[in-house]
């Protein structure tokens, strides 16, 4: 059987070990073949074996993450109403409500300890209290913050050490806990420790909880930024449509709309579903799929997309999707899967942060040993302060949002541009990619024949082309309908054609106005024995462009010859231009003759040609590259070059408008303009380069600041780093990862190389 997908929510998780611990604790789970949870999102993508029933699983694998000490719940399906009320609204409501009781404590608990450090602070508080009723005080004000604001450090830290893998909780347990401790001790039995030694440190329990609350709120609060975009398409969801039902239209849920009702959506509001138009006409704003932002004409036959906008009219259109089978639903789906695989610079991350915490806490111990050993005077409390400083310093929150943060802002960008990511993995792919390879025909071109050249000895253009075009009216040819598409683009009258007859193997010969006119190749002006002399230097140069040459004459004489060819897109050399000075290799890959693709390639400037090569034989071609070393970025129209984008290391389908291949490729770009080929490369490398920034500091942050903490410069300078400041340090730490992620969302595509709408140039002769 197939394998089935589930998707879970979690809440709860802080840090990379975090992640680890819930992704161990499904993977135990009976039918899982896999599990990738995503610290950014909060989400747990699990893979099921096709046997098992998919409701059981779910619930199984609930129980197993919540038996971890985190909260679990099955996610909706995408295309799903949009909902405020979800777990990381409610993780952030509650952190805020926490976070304010623990700041109401906090804030009088450090007046009274740090008050009487100060100069004059000791005498004016003994006058009020002896030293040992400020201490019972600050045991008030701490105990609330400790074990009802932080009670959820202390819960899920048990629950880690239980398990055996100790994590960020399990950090932030034993650091306040051992400052808590420790001060209640010397309250209660102060004769315990060594003279000197007695003094209490429940303002650092507080603040350290605080600082943490602090911390982890703004995370959130980041975090809710980084997925904005996704929850920018689930409010373009409509809510209720427009139904005709006797020819009336009734106003219901969208829930309830079907495959094959009717749909009436009046000017400026919002298409609920996916469908067909019956009837009207009007533009409609599709920016949010395609990233364009000038509306699209609609009539009768033309697709619509739920959640676009209709303009100035009035349509009624057929409904053929609903719900989760809608395009709007399917990038949804398409773009949270993308945020939440993990791409290979994150597993090994997640790998290494399994045995982090279990170093830290061997530091720890190691600190505490060095310091009651050789440690100065008072030696009991440099050495507790230096082990709870390594203990908070060291927790990995930043290891873990280092890449998930980033490729949810730029998947989410993406999606806005147009330029959706099918996998996470893809953005890495694609920034490392160093060769792009292009299909031909319909990717770099605009995928069917136009007349390029017209070349008419003598006498009118127009007149010439009017004449010939008349008789190619009546051939269903390609050749014929590219130049009949020209004369009408020109605004010609045709005039009718009678005697029409077709010369198998030469042309075609009709009479228009009393007058034959033979249309067909060279060698049928040879056997009509019409002299061609006059257009030999233009029949050359066309031949040499790779154009295919139609030839006419009229009544004997010669009229004139077409060119015609795919003409590339406008945009297609700038394009290539640009990834050259990128510093990609740029080939083309097409079953053209070897002529016609040299033709193009020098025209756009491509470096290598597969001219002649079959489908199946572009997958063999990307391979070929990757022998050599290359890392092959493929892209094709994402039908008819599936197992080239399938085998390419990243592949990009390129769509055209809505009715897009989503199934193909690694990432796909909505609209048919090798713009997006720039755009994706841009927002991949600078995406790479943030989650290399982030990694670089989340690591050199803890490298460098863990032997700070063990006290390192002490012998040097007597500084000895206080447990507050490492806690407030850690908090900084994940918000400066988070904040350099959301940079990201600055990123705006460079401005297009050339117009989206091919006008292919007409030479003349």
């Amino acid at each position: 059987m197939s394998e089935q997908t589930l998707t879970l929510t979690i809440s709860g998780l802080n840090c990379a070990s975090c992640v680890r611990r819930a992704e161990t604790a499904i993977n135990g789970v009976d039918g899982v073949q896999s599990a990738s949870v995503n610290l950014g999102t909060g989400k747990a993508q699990i893979q099921l074996d096709g046997s098992v029933d998919p409701t059981t699983a779910a619930d199984q694998a609930v129980a197993a993450v919540e038996a971890t000490g985190y909260g679990a719940e099955r996610a909706e399906a995408p295309g799903g109403k949009a909902n405020d009320e979800n777990p990381a609204a409610r993780e952030q409501a509650l952190l805020l409500q926490r976070l304010r009781l623990a700041a109401v404590f906090t804030v009088p608990l450090v007046i009274i300890a740090m008050g009487r450090h100060l100069p004059g602070g000791q005498a004016f508080f003994h006058t009020l209290l002896p030293e040992r009723a400020w201490i019972g005080i600050e045991w008030l004000l701490a105990t609330p913050v400790v074990f009802w604001a932080g009670r959820e450090f202390f819960v899920r830290g048990l629950a880690e050490m239980l398990h055996r893998a100790p994590a960020m909780s399990s950090l932030v347990m034993i650091g306040a806990g051992a400052a808590y401790l420790y001060s209640l001790l010397v309250l209660l039995v102060p004769g315990l420790f060594p003279a000197g030694t007695a003094g209490s440190y429940f303002e650092a329990a507080g603040v350290i909880v605080t600082l943490i609350l602090a911390g982890r709120y703004l995370e959130q609060v980041a975090r809710g930024r980084t997925s904005q975009a996704i929850q920018r398409l689930l409010r373009l969801q409509s809510r209720t449509a427009r139904v005709m039902r006797d020819d009336e239209p009734v106003e219901v849920d969208v829930d309830a709309v079907a495959v094959g009702d009717r749909v009436l959506v009046r000017p400026g509001e919002r298409i609920p579903v996916d469908g067909h138009v019956r009837e009207g006409q009007s533009r409609v704003d599709e920016s949010m799929l395609t990233g364009e932002p000038v509306p699209v004409a609609k009539a009768a036959g033309d697709e619509l997309s739920a959640g676009t906008v209709n303009g100035s009219g009035s349509l009624t259109f057929d409904v053929t999707r609903v719900g989760g089978e809608t395009v709007l639903a399917r990038i949804i789906d398409m773009v949270e899967r993308a945020q939440a695989e993990k791409p290979p610079i994150q597993r090994m991350a997640d790998r290494v942060a399994g045995v982090f915490v279990p170093i830290v806490l061997v530091v720890a111990l190691a600190t505490a040993a060095v310091w009651l050993t050789v440690g100065p005077e008072p030696v009991l409390s440099y050495a507790f302060v230096a082990t709870v400083s390594v203990l908070l310093i060291a927790c990995p929150c930043a290891m873990g949002l280092a890449t998930p943060t980033a490729i949810m802002v730029a998947t989410g960008k993406g999606a806005e541009q147009g330029m959706l990511m099918r996998r996470g993995a893809a953005l890495e792919s694609l920034a490392r990619a160093d060769t792009v390879v292009l299909d031909k025909t319909g990717t770099l071109t605009v995928g069917q024949p136009r007349m390029t050249d017209l070349v008419v000895p003598s006498g009118a253009e127009d007149e010439a082309l009017a004449m010939i075009a008349a008789v190619e009216q009546h051939s269903e040819h390609p050749l014929a309908e590219a130049i009949v598409s020209a004369a009408r683009e020109r605004g010609l009258s045709l005039s009718a054609a009678t005697d029409f007859d077709a010369v198998s193997g030469y042309g075609i010969t009709a009479q228009v106005e009393g007058r034959y006119v033979h249309v067909g190749a060279a060698h049928y002006m040879e056997w009509l024995g019409v002299d061609t002399t006059a257009v030999a230097d233009a029949v050359a140069r066309l031949a040499r462009d790779a154009r295919t040459v139609v030839y006419a004459a009229v009544d004997g004489q010669l009229l004139g010859v077409v060119g015609i060819a795919d003409p590339p897109r406008p945009e297609s050399a700038a394009v290539i231009h640009d990834l050259k000075a990128a510093g990609l290799r740029v080939a083309m890959v097409t079953g053209d003759q070897q002529a016609t693709a040299d033709a193009l390639a020098r025209q756009l400037g491509i470096d290598e040609v597969m001219a002649g090569v079959l489908p199946d034989g572009k997958a063999r071609e990307v391979g070929r590259l990757q022998a050599d070393g290359q890392r092959v970025m493929f892209v094709g129209d994402g039908i008819n070059d599936a197992p080239a984008l399938a085998r390419a290391d990243v592949g990009i389908a390129i769509g055209t408008g809505t009715d897009v291949a989503i199934e193909s490729g690694d990432a796909v770009l909505m609209r048919a303009d090798l713009n997006g080929i720039r755009d994706a490369l841009s927002l991949a490398r600078r995406t790479h380069r943030t989650i290399i920034g982030n990694f670089v500091w989340a690591y050199g942050y803890n490298v460098l600041l863990i032997p700070v903490a063990a006290g390192l410069l002490f012998p040097f300078t007597g500084w000895l780093l206080n447990p507050m400041a490492a806690a407030a340090a850690m908090s900084l730490s994940s918000l400066f990862v988070l904040t350099n992620s959301l940079r990201l969302r600055r990123f705006s595509p460079a401005p297009s190389a050339g117009s989206t709408t091919p006008q292919p140039e007409v030479a003349h002769g």
